[in-house]
């Protein structure tokens, strides 16, 4: 039996052998990087057999799209239906045509675009005003209510619907709020313009607010001319808030008396979810000193219900979740939780009937659910695996077969693109098949995302591969580390891809950061750490266990307050732990950041569902995750 690390060397090998064109088609690639038109003509001869010419050819047709005869690109798309590459070329033919006002063949190429963007479909929008179709102006105000910058396209779009009086100054007092709480005043002031110069925001009182917030609210007593002054105030209030909560209340109560009963509601909801984020106690009463009546967004409305969760407050947890807007309220979480909160009050029966369509489910609430139901809950998905022939079929698919040639030549990205368009109408056959052909090929994230796609059949090898064993499972014994739970991690981390890197300049199969690899190297008197933040599996994954081991004996041997200090730092881990023991699906449910809060969830489901895999069917997630305890004293929380 060969040992491991020849075979992850021999994977690697099989996936990155150059086929014949490999090399013209990156030269090709760079010649359209540098604008070098002519050079792909040259290459285009040596690559008309390659898998990706279809691409070599959008390359050649994109640098001239303007001038082309329509009958050319036509052609191609005609050639190339279904591929994401077609759907490439349409958008940037849709876009020449917008260019050249030539809304007729715009109209008539659109619906065959796949996923249009934003800003095709704001010149879709304009598009249907140059045929008098006014709705436009309606079905285009859904975009404007946001506090992100929008394209450019958008502009005549929104010009036309002020002046129609679909869109009002209210409107754009709302979006000038929007834009303040996201923190982009540069948006606020540009939104701005559309309010009468006498009413709207003054951009001097704005750089004050945002340069010192406290200063511009200590002042001699905020302007409150207008408006425009007091969405300054709230502005500032807003950036206080994300510092010291009750400060800033401090500091709100000496102002409140001056402004509207709306503005105040605004206010109090500001604070409250700013105290929220931070598990203050004073975050519920002031959800109650804003009122019912305040429009929450939803992100303030989940912190309403987070604060809620934390207090063990289920009536008013009750009360936080049905009045979120569906799409949020029907998520895996909120549903939990909303059954959770009828149980807690004696209404059995309406919470089973909820635990028991979430338990089907892989997810972290799904597994909850499920063992709060007990043994009764129903068969789980049929398992299936790909026969050879099935596999054999999935390799000839096109869209795969260019996936793996991106791959083949490192060009991992593109090669995301296309296997994620190219599984996005496959059956539950065609999908577990696709991800055994990317197992075997080393591309275990591929294959993981590609089985957790299917409806009706499972894998669960398939969604919780298991690779690098020796490596793994020697390192979990030397740390004395639970290797499901490794598993687990690692599968979030990395989904197994050895060379993965984050923009932050984590590595690895374990995303080792170099400050982290420097220490731990410094720890153990290794004179060289580079080699695990590189691609070597065996020293980053000793490094990470490392690691994992260090930040579990901090804090109280607690995986889940392991898991969230080794994504967000052992300090804010602790800093999130309450003053007395609490239950741990609380702890992970109410973390202030989203990533970190995504993260435990899943790194703690997926060591449940390793631990299956690896003969232990007993260890649920409940005992897994258990208690978070207490946190000694009283310290500050460490954003």
């Amino acid at each position: 039996m060969r040992p491991l690390w020849l075979l992850c060397v021999l994977i690697f090998a099989r996936t990155a052998v150059a086929e014949p064109g490999d090399a013209e088609f990156l030269a090709a690639r760079e010649a359209f990087q540098r604008g070098a038109h002519e050079r792909i003509a040259e290459l285009a001869p040596a690559l008309r057999t390659h898998p990706l010419m279809p691409y070599v050819e959008w390359w050649q047709l994109r640098s001239r799209l303007a001038e082309l005869p329509r009958d050319d690109v036509r052609r191609f798309l005609d050639r190339n239906a279904g591929q994401l590459v077609a759907n490439r070329l349409r958008a940037d033919w849709l876009r020449v045509l917008a260019r050249q006002r030539d809304w007729e063949a715009f109209d008539a190429a659109l619906p065959q675009l796949v996923d249009p963007d934003t800003e095709l479909r704001c010149l879709h929008f304009q598009s249907r005003l140059q045929r008098n179709d006014r709705e436009a102006l309606r079905d285009g105000r859904a975009l404007w209510l946001t506090g992100r910058e929008l394209p450019d396209a958008c502009t005549p779009v929104f010009d036309a619907a002020f002046a129609a009086g679909v869109l009002d100054e209210d409107d754009a007092w709302a979006r000038v709020r929007l834009a303040f709480a996201a923190g982009n005043a540069t948006l606020a002031r540009a939104v701005s313009l559309r309010i009468p110069a006498a009413r709207r925001p003054d951009a001097k009182l704005v750089e004050a607010a945002t340069r010192n917030p406290q200063k511009y609210l200590d002042g001699k007593g905020p302007l409150l001319r207008h408006r425009g002054d007091r969405e300054v105030v709230l502005y500032a209030l807003g950036r206080l808030a994300g510092g010291v909560p009750q400060g800033a209340a401090q500091t709100w109560r000496r102002i409140e008396p001056g402004l509207p009963k709306e503005d105040r509601a605004f206010a109090w909801s500001l604070l409250a979810t700013a105290a929220a984020r931070k598990h203050l106690p004073e975050a519920l009463t002031w959800f109650r000193e804003a009122g019912p009546g305040v429009a929450l967004d939803d992100g303030r409305s989940e912190w309403r219900a987070r604060a809620a969760l934390r207090a063990k407050d289920w009536q008013e947890l009750a009360s936080a979740i049905e009045a979120m807007r569906s799409e949020v309220r029907d998520t895996p979480v909120w549903r939990y939780w909303r059954a959770r909160g009828l149980r807690e009050q004696g209404r059995e029966m309406e919470a089973g009937a909820i635990f028991a369509v979430l338990a089907n489910d892989h997810g972290f609430h799904g597994l909850l659910a499920r063992e709060d139901l007990g043994p009764a809950v129903g068969a789980p998905p049929e398992n299936h695996k790909p026969r050879e022939d099935e596999v054999r079929a999935a390799a000839q698919i096109p869209g795969l077969q260019r996936a793996l040639s991106f791959y083949r030549m490192g060009l991992r990205y593109e090669g995301n693109l296309e296997w994620m368009w190219t599984v996005r109408d496959l059956d539950d056959i065609q999908l577990l098949s696709a991800a055994e052909l990317a197992r075997r090929e080393g591309w275990y994230e591929r294959a993981i995302a590609t089985a957790d796609r299917t409806k009706k059949l499972t894998n669960m090898e398939l969604r919780y591969p298991t690779p690098y064993q020796d490596l793994l499972r020697a390192s979990a014994r030397e740390f004395d580390l639970d290797d499901a739970w490794v598993y687990g991690l690692i599968r979030q981390e990395s989904r197994f891809t050895a060379s993965a890197k984050s923009t932050v300049g984590a590595a690895g199969l374990m995303q080792v950061m170099p400050a982290t690899a420097r220490w731990i190297a410094g720890k153990l008197g290794l004179p060289e750490w580079r080699h695990a933040v590189g691609d070597g599996a065996d020293a980053n994954i000793s490094f990470g266990t490392y690691y994992l081991r260090h930040v579990l004996n901090r804090l109280d041997g607690s995986p889940v307050l392991a898991s969230a200090a080794y994504n967000a730092g052992p300090g804010r881990a602790q800093g999130w732990r309450a003053t007395s023991p609490m239950e741990a699906a609380i702890y992970i449910d109410t973390i202030p950041f989203t990533e970190t809060r995504d993260y435990v969830r899943k790194v703690m489901a997926n060591a449940t569902q390793y631990a299956r895999l690896l003969g232990r069917p007993q260890d649920s997630l409940r005992s897994r995750i258990g208690t978070v305890p207490a946190r000694s004293g009283a310290g500050p929380v460490e954003q």
